[in-house]
């Protein structure tokens, strides 16, 4: 277990399964639906509605998350899968408030967490009967309140930082931003398969998925620490090294960090001496001089 008091940072993911049965009593009340039924039923109106199946995260409950220990330093301490190996979602909501708590509660990070997995990790304490309180404060000022939108010590959405906060849109999202970086980004899975994945039983493969999303937030989190100002683009560099030596270390514990180092490309720096612009794009022509 990493010392509480080196934790800084939360880096980390939640995936998710749609509860038929809510879906049944609320969506096709009377009609005696298995719940199965009743979630392809609801995907297929959506689709047809809006072009795209996904339920809403009110209809969910989490199935997968994991969480990525990182220093005050940012480099790695570790990469746990909450109740592993039972996954069941009342213990994973559990640790995820209680871990937080007990390590003095580390600033959360994720790619577009605020829409999505935290207020899903919310829901789910309501679902389940769990206090947050030190999470919700209702008490305390409204600009240091964890939940504000702009409080990042509490939470930091690196998609908040790449859009202004809603002033634009991240085209490509994680997986964009992850390629940048030459980190794989999405492999075999995408999140609009999840659900099929969770019906077929597959949960190793998706807790595989949600520690690849986590370590491709981890590396687009330190590149954010750059362009702030908190690191320099060399230290990023020992840590990302750090990082894959890490992982290496670990491919027989999980097949996931040998998916994820197959298709690693290390990012080219066009400041090292023998870069040149045309390394980075070898059709493009050189600049004119003068």
């Amino acid at each position: 277990m990493s010392d509480p008091k080196e934790i800084g940072y939360f880096v980390f993911d939640v995936e998710s399964a749609v509860d038929g049965q809510l879906v049944a009593d609320l969506r096709f009340t009377g009609e005696d639906l298995d719940p199965k039924d009743a979630v392809s039923r609801f995907r297929k109106e959506l689709f047809e509605k809006n072009g795209s199946d996904f339920v809403p995260y009110t209809y969910h409950f989490p199935i997968s998350v994991v969480v990525a220990k990182i220093r005050h330093d940012f480099s790695l301490a570790d990469i746990v899968i909450l109740d592993d190996p039972e996954f069941r979602p009342h213990v994973i909501t559990d640790h995820f408030w209680r871990g937080w708590e007990g390590y003095g509660f580390p600033t959360f990070v994720s790619f577009n967490g605020r829409s999505f997995d935290m207020p899903l990790m919310e829901l789910s304490a309501f679902r389940y009967g769990l206090a947050a309180t030190a999470w919700f404060n209702d008490q305390g000022r409204s600009f240091e309140q964890p939940r504000n939108r702009y409080n990042t010590t509490a939470h930091l959405d690196v998609q908040d930082i790449m859009v202004n906060f809603g002033a634009t849109r991240f085209s490509g999202g994680l997986d964009l931003a992850a390629t940048i970086l030459g980190k794989p980004g999405k492999m075999n899975v995408r999140g609009d398969m999840v659900q099929d994945m969770y019906d077929e039983g597959k949960i190793a493969e998706i807790n595989d998925y949600c520690r690849c999303d986590v370590l491709d937030t981890y590396f687009v989190f330190l590149r954010t620490r750059v362009i702030i100002g908190k690191i320099t683009i060399e230290r990023e560099q020992e840590i990302v090294a750090q990082t894959k030596e890490w992982m290496l270390e670990r491919v027989d514990d999980s097949p996931a960090y040998a998916a994820y180092l197959e298709r690693w490309r290390d990012w080219h720096n066009p400041w090292t001496k023998d870069s040149s612009p045309d390394d980075a794009n070898p059709e493009a022509e050189k600049a004119p001089t003068t």
